[in-house]
């Protein structure tokens, strides 16, 4: 069973964090995103708290003056229709005017159609009239906006030319109508008297009343519907009139009374009643004229609004509120974020044997700061480990040869042992082995560091196995072990020849030491999709899955016993992967316990 190694250095785990770190954060998560769309919001609420209170209390305002402005507006109009209803002309309407000015507070001024100036309020000061003019008073064409009680015949009821009154009629018609009342008088609230401005009295019942009850006592309210002598003859001409015009539409004639109401005849009827009725009181109104409504100093009316301490008071209490809001909505986002800051700054001030570690919370940038700050935790206590096994390794490596040369050299200082070649010749070993592990320490040194320098230069890969091959022939024979190489093609890259020699020579190293008599160390390389592939394959003991990621570990050995013949330094697979990485490369390992091991080098070719 083959299984992939996993490289499990402090290096890797450092690369992975990095690419964990550079994962893109949820927008809906991301620490720039929400304090963005606080603000946003906080901005939009006092906006939109701003305009509302700003268009309630405009409004407000400016509703309340428009009534007062139309109130004051009707009031004119009402008085001036009035005056030209009983008035066949405008020459007595000045103090009318003026009365009118006072109360209102407003410049009135009368013209003809042609606009020219009947009366005015006040002396004209060099301000030209509005282009338009307020309204047209004309009692016999009335404006529904400014006088809504009028009727759909627009015709003013105060308009009454030849049927008003003689006051010897008004009183004879007042007496039948206090007699009326008297006959309906045990009932309180069900009559009450109206004078027209004709002065023909009229008597109005109450709603309560209006199911017959007055009639059935006989009291005789329709004697007040006869017509007295003054309105006879203008009431009969209205009616010939009236039925000329039906006529001349080939209509049925009709008759109608006092209150001008036609029971028949349809819209025709009406239309001509209307008409008739305004031909005959034109002689008694005053013709129509152009009413200008102006503020005293000429300008034309409009409403205005003005900052009232009512006013001052709301919107400053609407932005206290909003100041307040945003503080509160500050403070709980700005605990929320700083919460996890001063978790992690009081976990970075402890000691550094303590290692402590801070829960994450969140997915966003904190909380990935969290994780990178749990990861480092992680990766200084694992490099902490390291370190000190790191340090007990090379004091027991350094140890041991140091302490076989010191015994030899004790021996013959002490006449215990010659000095002869053979003892020349063990020292020199140990010296050697000392030197050895010194280098593999000062280049590992300078590949951490950042220092660690190649060469490189055109070289072909199949002259460089066929060096170590040479180079480890003797020792293979020694071990019983056949070393082959295989090489397909000539390929060739550029690489330090003398770093790729000791690439390739710790991996044949290794695999000597692991392979038993009778087994075969294979050097394979061949070319494939821009790669130069360079493998080391032995028919050796293999390596357990569990141990493959640990295998480039410094000091870590498959075979704890530190046997001369199996143990070695524990650095050789340390250096492969640091020069291996100088050249842009990868190493891995696949093993099968009892039948081998493949390291593989890939370069870029």
């Amino acid at each position: 069973m083959r299984a992939e190694a996993e490289l499990g250095t402090a290096g890797d785990n450092g690369t992975k964090y990095r690419a964990r770190v550079r994962a893109k954060v949820p927008p809906h998560r991301s620490l720039l995103v929400r304090l963005l769309a606080t603000s946003v919001m906080i901005a939009v609420c006092s906006v939109a708290a701003t305009a509302w209170l700003a268009a309630r209390t405009t409004s407000s305002a400016i509703q309340q003056e428009q009534g007062q402005l139309l109130s004051s507006d009707t009031e004119i109009y009402d008085t001036l229709v009035g005056y030209a209803a009983v008035h066949p002309d405008w020459n007595g309407v000045a103090p009318t005017l003026r009365r009118l000015a006072e109360r209102t507070g407003r410049r009135i001024t009368l013209t003809t159609q042609s606009r020219r100036t009947i009366a005015a309020s006040a002396a004209r000061t060099g301000s030209a009239l509005p282009a338009r003019a307020s309204a047209v008073v004309d009692p016999l064409h009335t404006d529904p906006a400014l006088l809504p009680d009028v009727g759909a015949n627009r015709i003013d009821p105060r308009a009454v030319g030849p049927y008003k009154l003689t006051a010897a009629e008004r009183e004879t018609l007042r007496g039948l109508a206090d007699k009326l009342l008297t006959c309906l008088g045990d009932r309180k609230g069900v009559a009450s008297l109206l004078v027209g401005p004709s002065g023909r009295p009229s008597i109005k019942l109450a709603d309560s009343a209006l199911d017959g009850v007055a009639w059935d006592r006989g009291c005789g309210l329709a004697a007040l519907g006869f017509t007295v002598p003054t309105e006879r003859k203008p009431l009969s001409q209205l009616n010939a009139m009236v039925n000329d015009c039906l006529r001349s539409q080939r209509l049925e004639p009709v008759k109608f009374g006092i209150d001008f109401v036609i029971g028949y005849g349809g819209p025709p009827a009406q239309t001509c009643l209307d008409t008739a009725r305004r031909d005959q009181l034109t002689p008694y109104v005053a013709p129509a004229a152009l009413l200008f409504v102006a503020t005293p100093t000429g300008s034309p009316t409009a409403p205005a609004f003005h900052f009232t301490s009512a006013n001052t008071g709301r919107i400053a209490g609407v932005a206290g509120l909003v100041l307040l809001i945003t503080v509160a909505v500050t403070v709980v986002v700005g605990t929320r974020l700083v919460r996890p800051l001063r978790a992690l700054a009081d976990a970075a001030r402890r000691p550094v044997e303590e290692h402590q570690r801070v829960p994450v919370t969140t997915n966003d940038e904190i909380g990935y700061l969290a994780a990178a700050f749990n990861d480092l935790t992680e990766r200084r206590e694992r490099m902490e480990g390291q370190r000190k096994a790191m340090v007990s390794d090379v004091a027991h490596e350094l140890r041991t040869p140091l302490s076989t040369i010191r015994s030899w050299l004790e021996a013959v200082q002490d006449g215990i042992a010659t000095s002869d070649q053979a003892l020349v010749d063990s020292l020199l070993e140990e010296a050697l082995l000392l030197q050895h592990i010194v280098d593999d320490l000062q280049d590992l040194a300078e590949a951490d560091a950042g220092q660690l320098r190649i060469h490189p230069e055109p070289l072909f890969v199949r002259d460089l196995l066929d060096h170590v091959a040479t180079a480890h022939l003797g020792r293979a024979e020694t071990a019983g072990v056949t070393l082959a190489t295989r090489t397909d093609g000539d390929p060739e890259l550029s690489g330090d020849p003398v770093r790729l020699r000791q690439v390739v020579g710790n991996l044949v190293s290794n695999a000597l030491r692991h392979t038993p008599p009778g087994g075969t160390v294979t050097l394979r390389a061949h070319r494939t999709a821009g790669h130069v592939t360079i493998e080391v394959a032995d028919t050796g003991t293999g390596i357990p899955a569990e141990d493959l990621p640990r295998v480039f570990d410094r000091f870590w050995r498959a075979e704890k016993s530190r046997s001369r013949r199996t143990g070695g330094s524990g650095l050789g697979l340390a250096i492969v992967r640091r020069l291996t990485e100088a050249h842009g490369g990868t190493v891995t390992v696949t093993s099968t316990v009892g039948a081998g091991t493949v390291f593989t080098v890939r370069l870029p070719a």
